[in-house]
């Protein structure tokens, strides 16, 4: 039933969702005249956190068509939140892996690295920014369980909204967010073996709301252990882009993180070197050595049978940790500095590439 309250209704995105209200059952009761109107907004939790915004996005949309405007807060009931959950998993069941399906078209991107500290969580954080500011719908995954640092890089201060079973990731800068740093008070490590590794990050594809994404990055930790080979069985349809820096020393342990995701069954997406060179009055100082990233690439060709590209050398760069510890991404906040360039180059590379359909349902059926 249309009415002019409705349609200014439909102009209110949940923050969380991103869906208008009107399309999610948060309307209840709803009365109005020629200048009035009194509506119902039910919330899906007891203390959202998005209640204050929304109720303010509501009264600053009908306050365009009515001149008195009554707005009551609520909260759904226990149906109607099944019904929300049920809308927003598309009728399928609980604990349902939707990226690795044949017909999902979200291109998984695994970010890893055969050792820490040379950059990978950064990058990844600023490729997933990038992305979105290209207007593609992104995601992140944070499975570094042990040494987690997305959240602060994105500077999200929040925690997921759990409604039912489904969790509502927190989104900064457009990108949907998930990691374990959520869920620890305090800083406190994570002590958790091989069982507990893979049932979180198996938590985090089906008890998410990722919603149909473009691309879905994933920061893997270092190395090639439990969870890398768990997102790999997971994560089948996945492609790797390996971090490396031009340290000879480096350069042979990030080999080991493209291997193993070959031994998984993912592609190589491409290799980058990150602290490739210090640029110094127009002198390029080469801190860390040279041809980490070249040998990389040319070893995981060998590896894979198939060509592997050095995609990007990015230069080392202090507004990048700046904008990492301030949880601001230097692709917006120095979009014109070496290392923001290069970045952003690097994401329209990954975007132009299609996604694959070969093999994929296209929903067409015979006339």
């Amino acid at each position: 039933m249309s009415s002019k309250a409705l349609d200014l209704l439909a102009t209110v995105i949940d923050p969380e969702l991103r869906f208008p209200i009107t399309d999610l059952g948060m309307i209840g009761e709803l009365t109005e005249s020629q200048d009035e109107v009194a509506v119902e907004i039910k919330l899906t939790i007891s203390g959202c956190p998005a209640a204050q915004s929304i109720e303010r996005d509501v009264r600053e949309a009908l306050a365009k068509g009515f001149s008195k405007v009554s707005v009551q807060m609520l909260t759904m009931t226990r149906e109607e939140r099944q019904a929300l959950t049920t809308k927003l998993r598309g009728n399928k069941p609980m604990k349902f892996n939707q990226f690795a399906q044949k017909e999902n078209l979200t291109r998984v991107i695994f970010v890893g690295s055969g050792k820490g500290g040379v950059g990978k969580s950064s990058i990844t954080a600023n490729l997933a920014v990038a992305l979105a500011s290209f207007g593609h719908k992104v995601g992140l995954l944070d499975a570094d369980i042990f040494g987690y640092s997305i959240p602060g890089q994105l500077g999200i201060t929040t925690t997921p909204t759990k409604v039912d079973e489904l969790m509502l990731p927190p989104i900064a800068y457009d990108v949907k967010v998930i990691s374990i740093g959520f869920f620890v008070a305090d800083n406190k490590p994570v002590a958790w073996r091989g069982p507990m590794l893979h049932r979180a990050i198996e938590q985090f594809l089906t008890d998410v709301y990722w919603g149909d994404l473009d691309f879905l990055l994933v920061d893997l930790p270092p190395g090639t252990g439990d969870v890398a080979i768990s997102l790999g069985q997971l994560l089948p349809k996945a492609e790797s882009l390996v971090i490396t820096t031009p340290q000879s020393a480096a350069a042979s342990v990030a080999e080991r993180s493209g291997a193993i995701g070959l031994q998984t069954g993912q592609r190589i997406l491409g290799v980058v070197e990150n602290m490739s060179h210090l640029d110094n009055l127009g002198e390029k100082l080469y801190i860390f050595g040279q041809g980490g990233g070249d040998s990389v690439a040319s070893r995981l060709q060998e590896l894979s049978g198939e060509e592997v590209k050095l995609l990007a050398k990015l230069p080392l760069s202090e507004n990048l940790r700046i904008g990492s510890d301030l949880g601001v991404p230097v692709v917006l906040s120095e979009p014109d500095s070496a290392i923001s360039l290069a970045i952003l180059e690097l994401a329209r590379f990954i975007a132009q590439k299609p996604r694959g359909l070969s093999g994929k349902s296209l929903g067409l059926k015979p006339v």
